[in-house]
């Protein structure tokens, strides 16, 4: 036993120096670690560490990095550095009514170990986890920096286009491009607790591990009544990704520079509030809600230049409202897609070559009104589309027909907007009948044509 504590105290003082001039040799970190027992010994029951499966399993009712670095006691799986600084060479699981906290008593940056080859080390929460003012990223000691290469995915191909949203998991993975592996925070379904993310920098974590295969930086399966508020997120693969997942609150964080979407909740996702964030410079659609969603609130959002949508509601997202957002220099800034029962008002859109608010795909019974859409191409593309209101929106200075109806639209009430300098007022094509048009106010326009049906 004296000669196991020897050896254990050079083990843990060779790997402090390692990491202090950026010598971490991964080969002999697994070599070490097998030398070791399956489970380390601890002081009491509720933290261990599974050498096989490389895993920390936090099992007490409260616990924080320090507990865990006390209780495993090897360096080369939690290593404390200077002022606050922790080097993660493990997966992390908090159990069912567990929590673990990282917050500025013991911690000003969580740096999770990833070599950009094979380590994508996870933290997964089946209880809860509470991350407050301080850094989580990933690291990589033989860089000496982030992990940077996080994959990619196309939005279509020919291949997917055939089969639709009905195309297998199989078919659906040749979109991507798998990155280096890196780590992510990956809320379990059936999480006992909340997962609170408040006043912190994330960065670099996620990656393109496939199709479905929820990497994406943070995922939430489970953790209703979680709050996401005043980080910096910014280099995830997803800004924020969840499923089926209720009572959020998303609000005052700046999320940018992701891989893929911004903010992706999914999947049956409902009542989550999304406000007061600025999401810029995304790699695809800026906040989107997808595949029955429900009462979703996109309040007062900034925003911008992301390569994607603006703001979407997708595949049957209904009773939601996008109210007081501003979205400029944005690719089809806001958009619905066989989505229903939502409300769209006080938005403010500008600078798009698209329309600045897109209805498509049966999309129906929507309210949109008081906006104010200028420099667009147009200010509203109606594609079969029906029974929906368009009342009382301003648009100005578009490129072409401020109010496009067309693929079969039908029944809609188009009502007491303002019209001034676009190329035409409500253009109509003949296959899109039945719907009211009245009280519209058009003025300079480029062309004479108030209403042009074709």
């Amino acid at each position: 036993m004296i000669t196991f504590i020897r050896s254990f105290i050079i083990f843990s003082l060779s790997l402090s120096i390692f990491v202090l001039f950026g010598q971490f040799n991964f080969g002999k970190v697994v070599e070490a670690q097998q030398q070791l027992s399956t489970f380390l010994p601890s002081n009491n029951n509720c933290i261990k560490y599974n050498n096989v499966k490389r895993l920390i399993v936090v099992s007490c009712k409260f616990a924080t990095l320090t507990d865990v670095y006390n209780q495993v006691n090897n360096r080369y799986i939690l290593d404390k550095q200077p002022q606050g600084v922790w080097l993660l060479n493990a997966n992390i699981t908090i159990q069912k009514g567990s929590t673990l906290t990282i917050d500025p008593k013991d911690t000003t940056w969580l740096k999770i170990i990833a070599d950009e080859k094979t380590l994508a080390y996870v933290i997964h929460v089946k209880g809860s986890l509470k991350i407050d003012s301080v850094k989580v990223t990933s690291w990589n000691p033989q860089t000496n920096n982030y992990a940077m290469s996080y994959g990619s995915r196309e939005t279509g191909s020919p291949l997917t286009r055939a089969c639709g949203h009905s195309c297998s998991i199989a078919i659906k993975d040749t979109l991507t491009h798998h990155g280096a592996p890196r780590p992510f925070i990956k809320v379990e379904p059936h999480a006992t607790g909340t997962t609170n993310i408040t006043n912190s920098y994330l960065g670099y974590l996620g990656y393109e591990a496939g199709w479905g295969k929820k990497a994406e930086g943070i995922h939430y399966s489970s953790g209703d009544g979680s709050i996401i508020r005043n980080n910096n997120i910014d280099h995830l693969y997803f800004g924020f990704y969840s499923v089926g997942v209720g009572n959020m609150l998303i609000e005052n964080n700046q999320i940018h520079d992701s891989g893929h979407y911004g903010i992706d909740p999914h999947t049956g996702t409902h009542d989550m509030i999304i406000r007061n964030n600025t999401v810029y410079n995304n790699n695809g659609t800026a906040i989107i809600c997808s595949l029955n969603c429900y009462n979703i609130l996109f309040d007062g959002n900034i925003v911008h230049d992301n390569n994607g949508a603006g703001i979407s509601f997708s595949r049957n997202t209904s009773n939601s409202l996008a109210i007081n957002n501003i979205i400029e220099n944005q690719n089809i800034p806001i958009e619905l897609t066989n989505s229903h029962n939502d409300q769209i008002y006080n938005n403010k859109i500008s600078k798009t070559t698209t329309a600045g608010i897109t209805l498509k795909a049966g999309s129906s019974g929507n309210d949109i009104h008081n906006n104010i859409i200028r420099h667009a191409k147009s200010g509203f593309e109606l594609r079969d589309s029906h029974d929906n209101k368009i009342y009382k929106n301003k648009i100005f200075n578009t490129h072409a027909a401020a109010i496009t109806l067309k693929a079969g639209s039908s029944g809609n009430d188009i009502h007491n907007n303002i019209i001034r300098h676009a190329k035409s007022g409500i253009s109509i094509d003949d296959i899109s009948k039945n719907n009211m048009i009245r009280s519209n106010k058009l003025d300079d326009l480029h062309k004479e044509k108030g209403i042009a049906e074709k």
